[in-house]
């Protein structure tokens, strides 16, 4: 194997630090602070805002001091709102967010890791519901300290008055934001922030990562594909039919979308959480009932090719689905909603990095060794 082969695997299984927040098991999936997954699903994301920032769930005291402490900080400058106003109206949402971002921490930012943070937390759902709404061109609610803090986000988008939208919506929110220190995204950075970057600067690269098809798209990507294959078939119910149309597109050399993980061995956790609430809410939705077919046809197939070492369905197979299903966005969006989540983890490691490692002095700059291979003169 040449040098190059042997480098050029964008650090793939390399360790390179510690994270303190979440590990992905490949036989029990995500753990936030050690906690499974599904045994954080069904809570709000307050409680796990405040678990991956301390290390433990709050009692009701704590998450009533940490609610208000929140909302405190949740009201964006007037003038962001007016400059997200004035953002091209056929710019992709990704930019528009990094845009929002980088003008919330001209206002937000104190130069405290953990305050900003904190900041930046509470005011990214309203960074997102206004880019939605100036590019929807629908009216911005103003946040409502009383309301919880993804009830907040869809009050603020005019989406409140769905109690299943919300539910998912926290659903949503809790499975997305954080996935280990190693996910293109996180890595960026707090590659950024080594350089002592302020956080708000460190989580636009980062959500400039994230913006990539084979990162944060990818929920948009399944959609698409479920959307491509319903087309196609004939009887979204015919399991079977639905396994052929698989095979048929993996003889071409087509790609078949939300089907494995680099660390997973079995289903993605979160995406059985989404399963089951599809199976609760969505079985009249054709989509859904084509996604959950998929689930089947797609791992049948897939498990019989000897290279394919998780054959089972991640985290986007179906969360595009259901977002359509409960109209909580346009598919255009979806990006913008796993951003918002991520949000937290990656502010989260960056306090870890900057604060708390190698005894409170932080890490240093990221710097690896890369070596020249061009040509060499005499």
């Amino acid at each position: 194997m040449s040098e190059n082969m042997l480098l050029e695997t964008g650090l793939r299984g390399h360790p390179v630090g510690y994270c303190n927040t979440s590990f992905v098991d490949p036989q029990q999936g995500l753990h936030y602070k050690g906690y499974p997954i599904d045994k954080l699903s069904d809570k709000n994301p307050e409680e796990v805002i405040y678990l991956l920032l301390h290390g433990e769930l709050p009692n009701s005291n704590q998450l009533n001091a940490f609610r208000r402490n929140l909302s405190s900080k949740m009201n964006l400058n007037n003038e962001i709102h007016d400059k997200i106003k004035h953002f091209p109206q056929n710019l992709d949402p990704m930019d528009k967010l990094l845009m929002g971002i980088i003008s919330a921490g001209a206002y937000c930012k104190t130069g405290d890791w953990n305050e900003d943070a904190l900041a930046l937390i509470a005011v990214i759902p309203e960074v997102v519901a206004s880019i939605y709404c100036q590019s929807e061109g629908i009216s911005f609610k103003n946040p409502d300290s009383n309301l919880g803090y993804m009830e907040n986000f869809l009050h603020m988008i005019g989406k409140d008055n769905n109690e299943d939208a919300i539910y998912f919506m926290k659903v949503f929110n809790i499975l997305h934001m954080d996935h280990g220190g190693g996910n293109l995204s996180t890595f960026v950075g707090k590659a950024i922030a080594s350089g002592h970057a302020d956080i708000f600067q460190s989580i636009c690269g980062s959500m400039a990562a994230l913006a990539g098809p084979l990162h944060g798209k990818a929920n948009r990507e399944c959609f698409h594909f479920i959307n491509k294959t319903a087309e196609k078939i004939k009887n979204v119910d015919d399991e079977e039919e639905v396994y052929q149309y698989v095979k048929s597109l993996f003889e071409k050399g087509e790609k078949v979308y939300g089907f494995g993980h680099a660390v997973l061995r079995v289903e993605d956790p979160r995406a059985t959480i989404q399963y089951e609430i599809g199976e609760k809410y969505a079985m009249k939705d054709e989509y859904f009932r084509l996604a959950k077919q998929l689930r089947k046809a797609g791992t049948r197939f897939l498990s019989q090719i000897e290279k394919i070492s998780n054959p089972y369905p991640n985290v986007d197979a179906v969360s595009g689905t259901l977002l359509n299903f409960f109209d909580i966005m346009d598919e255009r969006y979806y990006t913008t909603l796993f951003a918002m989540s991520r949000c937290v983890g990656i502010a989260i490691q960056i306090i870890y990095e900057r604060t708390i490692a190698k005894n409170g002095k932080g890490t240093p700059i990221i710097r690896p060794k890369y070596i020249y291979n061009g040509p060499k003169q005499n």
